[in-house]
């Protein structure tokens, strides 16, 4: 399978959950892009509020939900819930998201940046998609709000519950708190009610 059928079989499931007539949300008809990886934590006020982390590995954006949002403190175990891989321009998707439609609910872009696989074994470095089959990777993340190393660590056997950990660095800060201290958005500046209300305008 060559690598732009592999991209658009990655993403059916992503494509057979929403309808574009009504949805801004990207079709991901765009390929990817070269330079380093990506990733970013969007705030997103479903049927649940939650933080969806994506990062972009071979071509798509693998997603997990986040249901208290990403911690700088080591000791926190915060669990993430593999979702579908989403197209890599989701990674610029801000707005509210029809009701009726799968995830119904405004979407704020709360962090982004790019990010370094990290991912040892003993025989030398483990690619993201490896590492991520296997059930544990480890990223250094480079955000204007989130910075250095988290691993995330598959539960048992259960393919989709996941646990993301601050690992202990520099950046590790157990009193501090960006979910609770900074909702806005990294791009626009507006917090949740703000895009809202800008898209029913």
């Amino acid at each position: 399978m060559v690598k732009g059928q592999r991209r658009r079989h990655q993403l059916e499931r992503y494509r057979e959950r929403r309808d574009f007539s009504r949805s801004t949300e990207p079709t991901g008809d765009i390929g990817g892009t070269s330079g380093n990886p990506v990733f970013v934590i969007q705030k997103h006020d479903a049927s649940n509020l939650h933080y969806d982390l994506r990062l972009a590995v071979d071509g798509v954006l693998k997603s997990w939900a986040v249901p208290k949002g990403p911690s700088t403190d080591p000791r926190e175990k915060r669990l993430a819930i593999a979702t579908e891989d989403h197209p890599l321009d989701y990674a610029d998707f801000e707005g509210v998201i029809p009701e009726g439609e799968y995830g119904a609910g405004t979407v704020l872009i709360w962090d982004r940046g790019t990010y370094e696989n990290i991912t040892e074994t003993e025989n030398g470095p483990r690619s993201m998609s490896e590492a991520l089959a296997k059930g544990h990777a480890l990223v250094r993340l480079c955000g204007e709000k989130i910075h250095g190393g988290y691993a995330l660590q598959r539960i048992d056997d259960d393919a989709d519950q996941w646990l993301l950990i601050k690992i202990d660095d520099e950046a590790a800060d157990a009193r501090r708190n960006p979910v609770s201290t900074e909702p806005k958005s990294v791009v626009s500046g507006c917090n949740l009610d703000e895009i809202a209300a800008r898209e029913g305008e």
